[in-house]
């Protein structure tokens, strides 16, 4: 058993055996308001007194970074100034302190990290970087043991916590050193998709909004990557991971991952990364009519999800609005025209027999074409396939946001993905 197999025992996450496209997938994630109705709970009986809270540790502690951190211990004094169980109950101070004394997995997270039991070069040569109540950010902090962070973090109550490289020399000694002797030697394999990337094919929400209609992009994101660095890669430790707001993120942990360099990065992410192009760019996919086998994978997810998720939940072909986008990607003007005259002659026929009418006139042009473009296929891609934010995957010294910490902004708790079959 390798030592990362060793860790997702301890983590007690079984390595699926049924093929991701046949799980559903759903997240469960506890917020501030769970958290400030069981703190109103457990303080109704308590007697609220000037000691109620107290920072006299601190003295003794090893800081992070005495300067930055005490502004948060500061904050964290003024708790004791509250009158009221709903003033406590309320305090973003107060909550915070009570996730990192109740909730934090610290033991579960310094396995994952460590991926051993004993501390190895793995937690104690990696970045942590934390941003306080106040905007604060303090990059390059490294601990020695899992105690060692967890008195931290409880101490300065980070209010995002990021996770970075395994680097040739502990981070906290990163000035003592030259910049050529402090590089980054390892980091876990990680992907970020984002749903405001989506925001041109998704119609029910934009920027920082998610409903469930449109959190299907995210379902389909997860099968087809995580399909792909199975079956191409070979990868198996591979944790998905809700980001706290608007995507998922994705940690794979095989050691063989966490080695890669910057290019082999580049290239895996070259390999994922098929839409192309920004704003202006009306066709972002052109894929070779005879696909790869991966690629032919992928669009079997991507076609079992098109007429639910495009035609049904996001409704791109019930306006013209929305469906002039989908017809500027048809190269052929022809084609264009006669979908068009047919789509709005009938505005109200069903969405499914509209796409029949585009597969067909598109199907009737390419058979008089040498050179076959398999252009309603492309949409399908375009609208449905992973979209993949590249700097995330490439650069091994990037930063990310740590599973099983508070988002800032939603206040939801960055966690894992709950899979089930049926």
């Amino acid at each position: 058993m390798d030592e990362t197999r060793k860790a997702f025992k301890f983590l007690e996450i079984p390595v699926p055996k049924t093929r991701l496209s046949d799980l559903h997938f759903f997240f469960i994630y506890p917020t501030m308001t769970d958290l400030q109705e069981q703190a109103q709970n457990e303080l109704k009986d308590i007697e609220m007194s000037e000691n109620f809270f107290t920072d006299d540790e601190d003295e003794d502690m090893n800081h992070v970074d005495n300067n930055f951190s005490r502004v948060n211990i500061d904050q964290g004094n003024t708790l004791q100034h509250r009158s009221s169980r709903q003033d406590y109950a309320n305090d973003p101070v107060f909550l915070y302190r009570m996730f990192y004394n109740r909730l934090f997995p610290f033991k579960t997270y310094f396995q994952w990290l460590n991926y051993d039991t004993t501390p190895t070069r793995s937690f104690t040569h990696r970045e942590f970087s934390f941003t306080l109540l106040n905007d604060i950010y303090i990059r390059f902090k490294s601990f020695p043991n899992a105690d060692e962070l967890k008195k931290e973090i409880e101490r300065i109550q980070p209010v995002k916590i990021d996770i970075g490289a395994i680097y040739a020399v502990r981070p906290n000694d990163k000035k003592t050193v030259s910049e050529k002797a402090f590089r980054p030697l390892e980091k876990e394999l990680v992907f970020d998709i984002d749903m405001t990337d989506y925001d041109e094919v998704r119609t029910c929400c934009s920027g920082g909004d998610v409903c469930m209609l449109c959190w299907e992009f995210m379902t389909v994101a997860i099968k087809v990557i995580d399909t792909a660095l199975r079956d191409d890669f070979g990868f198996e430790q591979i944790m998905w991971v809700y980001s706290g707001r608007r995507g998922v993120h994705c940690w794979v942990c095989d050691e063989s991952a966490r080695k890669l360099d910057n290019d082999s990065r580049k290239a895996i992410v070259s390999f994922l990364d098929i839409i192309k192009g920004g704003a202006q760019v009306d066709r972002k996919v052109k894929l070779p009519p005879i696909l790869h086998p991966s690629l032919k994978r992928s669009f079997d997810i991507v076609n079992a999800h098109f007429d639910t998720l495009i035609l049904s939940n996001m409704g791109i072909l019930d306006k013209s609005e929305t469906w002039n986008k989908l017809l500027a990607i048809i190269p052929d003007a022809e084609v264009r025209e006669k979908v068009e005259s047919q789509w709005t002659s009938h505005p109200n026929k069903p969405a499914a027999e509209k796409w029949g009418i585009l597969e067909k006139e598109v199907s009737k042009a390419e058979k008089k074409k040498k050179f076959k473009d398999e252009v309603a296929r492309d949409i399908k891609f375009q609208y449905c396939y992973p979209r993949l934010d590249v700097k995330v995957t490439t650069a091994i010294n990037h930063l990310l946001k740590s599973p099983f910490c508070v988002h800032p902004k939603t206040c939801k708790v960055l966690s894992m993905p709950a899979m089930s079959d049926g």
